[in-house]
């Protein structure tokens, strides 16, 4: 190179230049959303169930809304559906209520079952290995009992902010479900006109998805819940009905959320029926598992988003790392939209 003459570039670093500041750029967005949202989470939760309630309710508040003005309709759509809720825990309630005596004393019988099947090979457990635990468990209650009330009182805390969640959730879904399609158009009014286009499709596909994604998630649950219950039934294992709405909330989180409920479930079974009933639930775990993974799931993604499996459960991971359990139900269907985003947008430059 000639004295005096300015250095050249070649085009790969002119591009890898070009393409790193942007990447730059996009993860400060991304650092400065996520950074909001922690500041902000119960606000970003009670919008995403605001959301969630629109897309099981606005079809049916779109069907009553043909024989009643339309505020009437959702009210009446909105008050069926917690009616609904608040019957499903009444059942649970009554269904433990019923069962308390039975449960004490087959827990308690249950418990020695286990101790002396501990005992025998091939655990060899010492007899007095449990009853030793038993007694350390006993000691650290007694001497954190402070802490553990203090826990108690934070936890009161906890369940007002929970409670001021669900409420600001159902607030905003009776705005979705009334006049979300005008309050979106005034959304898009705000934008400049070069990208409302833009906007415009990525929104109705980012629906689309979230959508298909949440009924299909629902008819997951319920098929799981009704599977387990029903087994449950049959095995004679008390809280079937507890436990199936347990399987039924956990299926909201995929791949992991149905086989803990279930091992919850072979928990319950050991203690009360024995290893046989136990072993049996366990084997439901692996039969649920295949039905949910090659029938059910494929449905869901077909009605939304294909996701290959493996980006599923680094989503629930890194959800729940995030943003604990409400990280991992929130993962998936972000996921899936963000993806029906670019998709949709990258057809409509084609």
């Amino acid at each position: 190179m000639q004295p005096g003459t300015p250095p050249t570039v070649t085009p790969f670093l002119r591009t890898a230049a070009a393409y790193a500041w942007r990447l730059l750029v996009v993860g400060l967005l991304v650092y400065s959303l996520f950074a909001v949202l922690g500041r902000f989470h119960e606000i970003g939760v009670a919008v995403f169930l605001g959301l969630v309630i629109t897309a099981l309710l606005r079809p049916v508040a779109d069907v009553v809304a043909r024989g009643l003005p339309r505020p009437p309709a959702v009210a009446l759509t909105l008050l069926g559906g917690i009616a609904l809720v608040l019957g499903v825990l009444a059942l649970v309630g009554e269904a433990v209520a019923g069962e308390r005596t039975t449960l004490v004393r087959e827990f308690r019988e249950g418990v020695g079952r286990i101790e002396d099947w501990l005992e025998r090979p091939p655990f060899r457990l010492a007899p007095d290995a449990l009853s030793g635990v038993q007694s350390r468990i006993g000691h650290f209650l007694s001497s954190h009992r402070s802490t553990l009330l203090s826990e108690a009182m934070s936890g009161a805390g906890h369940l007002v902010a929970v409670l001021t969640t669900l409420a600001l959730g159902l607030f905003s879904a009776v705005f979705f479900i009334h006049s979300g399609d005008r309050q979106w158009a005034w959304f898009q009014e705000q934008l400049p006109r070069a990208v409302r286009d833009r906007v415009g499709i990525g929104g109705r596909a980012a629906w689309r998805t979230f959508t298909g994604y949440t009924h299909g998630i629902v008819l997951v649950a319920a098929v799981n819940a009704v599977l387990v219950g029903v087994a449950l039934w049959l095995l004679g294992v008390p809280l079937a009905v507890p436990l199936a709405l347990l399987e039924f909330l956990a299926a909201f989180v995929p791949l992991i959320g149905s086989p803990i409920a279930l091992a919850v479930a072979a928990v319950v079974a050991l203690a009360s029926q024995g290893p046989l009933v136990a072993g049996i639930v366990v084997a439901l775990i692996v039969v649920i598992g295949q039905i949910e993974g090659h029938l059910l799931h494929p449905l869901v993604m077909s009605w939304a988003v294909r996701l290959h499996p493996l980006v599923v459960a680094i989503s629930v991971i890194a959800g729940s790392i995030a943003a604990g359990i409400v990280g991992a139900v929130v993962a998936v269907p972000l996921v899936s939209v963000v993806w029906s985003v670019h998709t949709a947008l990258r057809a409509a430059r084609g």
